[in-house]
């Protein structure tokens, strides 16, 4: 955080004894009224930089995306699905080293007389460790290698955190010299993942064509990039029939011309002619774009952009939903985040100083909703919601990038992600006096003297899961919530409940704060590294309880600002 966002937080010390509690939130869930499946939109992540994947601290990373739910609640849980990980620069040119922003996997390169060499090497090395993780590969299809871009030269770039970006889209962001060649290099890389994982794994895959055409990600027109996306598709198609293939990743589509850019690929899809095959249309089995929000330092201090990020969202559904043919597809929001550039470090960029603490679990909670009530009132299927936020490997400790763990040491906003994971069922009715309405938060954010107290609930057969969090755009201290919790409709079954508390907020689940209590070491020692190891897991309030059940369950309890709890009743 800035020196200005500090000293704005300690003016306002003296005045926090009383702002200690709120008006007490009333939330009721009746657990008999079921509004639809829970879906786990939060399982899907990704970054920028693959040769991360394999690397010390990567490598440990994706072992825990893979095991979200934890093992002894993944066993038990019928409906767990794994998360999905996907990174660019998969077909990208250069010697496997990594850099902010950059990779590489050397998949095509041509020998002396110009015929194409394939080498899976490095590829097969990023896909074996999401694979040997319980992860899944959600395959972004990109970028040009060098030997089939129609501008090669220059073509690695060298970007640093505050750099400016127009030297960055270089001759891997450009189309190919040869569209047949681009595509029958998509078919070999399919038939090879075929080969090695089998027919019914790689179904499971997605394959995503590109990403962010509409800016320097592409240097060709939309009417090229409906070409990339006609030879990629179908060549995909060609290799294994039943794999899914989708696009076109744009960016926030609450931007007009990002909006057009979405629309006329729908529409090519829909209805044009594919530039590969010549037939009327191209296959689509998912579609994919971004929404991102948009922080700024006022007055000294962190201010979310979570309407913008609610706004992108809602207006892609409503494009989709304007395809009738297109309207039931899952949606995937291949890029949902508090903002657009995670190697942007707080240090360099202040407005992103929310990254290390409970403000960015308890956001990504109000956008998980948001998600899901867009997509009841737009009619669509969102199917993910991913976050683009891994590690960076040999950086400071809590540098302030967009990431998941910090050498190894896990965030707060991972555990928001553990436990979205550990709910599983139907999701069912909830009414909360504290929460701030979709709509609402889509036009202004949260923003107004009242923060946004609201919650999520899932029913499974013998257990009811409630996420709760109190979030404020605002990054500043606030009151705790009064929160009476109520529960209604269970079955008759469930007499003797046993109640699990789990809690994310500055004093649990909160590795952060612990290394900040330890004085910040950059060092830290082998006690000492293994102390902020346990800090950064889920942890619970207090130890298991039993309930008894009547025709209702009644729960009291205080939540912090920021604060999201996720309360479990199994029987």
């Amino acid at each position: 955080m800035s020196r200005s966002a500090l000293a704005v937080l300690a003016s306002l010390l003296p005045f926090a004894a009383p702002l200690l509690a709120q008006d007490g939130v009333t939330i009721h869930v009746n657990a008999a009224e079921t509004i639809g499946p829970y879906k786990p939109i939060t399982g899907f992540f990704g970054y920028d930089e693959p040769n991360f994947t394999y690397a010390k601290y990567g490598s440990k990373l994706i072992g825990e995306l893979g095991n979200l739910a934890g093992a002894p609640q993944a066993a038990r849980n019928s409906q767990k699905t794994p998360a999905y990980v996907r990174t660019h620069f998969m077909l990208t040119t250069g010697d496997g080293s990594s850099g902010f922003k950059w990779g590489s996997t050397n998949a095509y390169t041509e020998d002396a007389a110009g015929k194409p060499v394939y080498d899976w090497t490095i590829a097969d090395r990023i896909i074996d460790t999401y694979i040997k993780a319980g992860a899944k590969p959600f395959l972004e299809i990109g970028f040009m290698p060098r030997a089939l871009s129609s501008h090669p030269d220059p073509y690695q770039p060298d970007w640093k955190p505050g750099d400016n970006f127009n030297q960055y889209y270089l001759g891997w962001a450009y189309p190919p010299k040869d569209y047949a060649r681009w595509g029958e290099l998509v078919n070999q890389w399919v038939k090879h993942e075929v080969a090695k994982y089998g027919r019914a794994e790689v179904e499971t895959w997605y394959w995503e064509v590109w990403n962010e055409p509409d800016i320097g990600y592409w240097h060709g027109t939309p009417e090229e990039y409906d070409r990339l996306y006609d030879f990629a598709a179908d060549a995909v198609k060609r290799a294994l029939p039943t794999a899914r293939v989708g696009g076109p990743a744009t960016t926030g589509p609450n931007n007009a011309r990002a909006a057009a850019y979405l629309k006329q690929f729908l529409e090519h899809c829909a209805t044009g002619t594919n530039g590969a095959t010549g037939a009327v249309g191209a296959p689509l089995d998912f579609i994919t774009y971004h929404a991102k929000g948009q922080p700024q330092v006022i007055d000294g201090h962190v201010r979310m952009g979570v309407s913008k990020n609610t706004a992108d969202a809602a207006q892609g559904m409503q494009i989709v939903a304007s395809f009738p043919k297109f309207k039931s597809l899952p949606i995937i929001v291949s890029e949902s985040d508090p903002e657009g550039c995670a190697a942007c470090s707080a240090r360099v960029y202040p407005q992103n100083a929310y990254r290390n603490g409970p403000l960015y679990a308890s956001y990504e909670a109000v956008m998980m909703k948001n998600m899901l009530e867009l997509a009841d009132r737009e009619k669509t299927n969102i199917a993910g919601m991913l976050t683009w936020a891994f590690e960076f490997e040999g950086q400071p400790y809590f540098e302030g990038f967009r990431t998941l763990a910090s050498n190894g040491i896990d965030k707060p906003v991972l555990n928001l992600f553990r436990m979205a994971a550990r709910m599983s069922g139907d999701r069912v009715s909830t009414t909360s006096s504290g929460a701030i309405p979709v709509a609402a938060i889509q036009s202004g954010g949260v923003r107004g003297a009242a923060p946004d107290v609201d919650a999520l609930a899932v029913r499974s057969p013998r257990e009811i899961s409630v996420l709760v969090w109190n979030y404020h755009d605002d990054d500043l201290p606030g009151p705790e919530a009064r929160v009476q919790l109520s529960l209604a409709g269970l079955p008759a079954s469930a007499k003797k409940l046993t109640l699990r508390h789990y809690r994310i907020d500055d004093t649990h689940s909160n590795a952060w704060t612990a290394w900040k209590n330890m004085g910040s070491p950059q060092q830290p020692t082998p006690e000492q590294y293994k102390t902020l190891e346990a800090a950064g897991q889920l942890q619970e309030l207090k130890p298991p309880a039993s309930v008894n059940a009547g025709k209702e369950v009644n729960l009291d309890f205080s939540l912090p600002r920021q604060g999201i709890s996720l309360l479990q009743l199994s029987w």
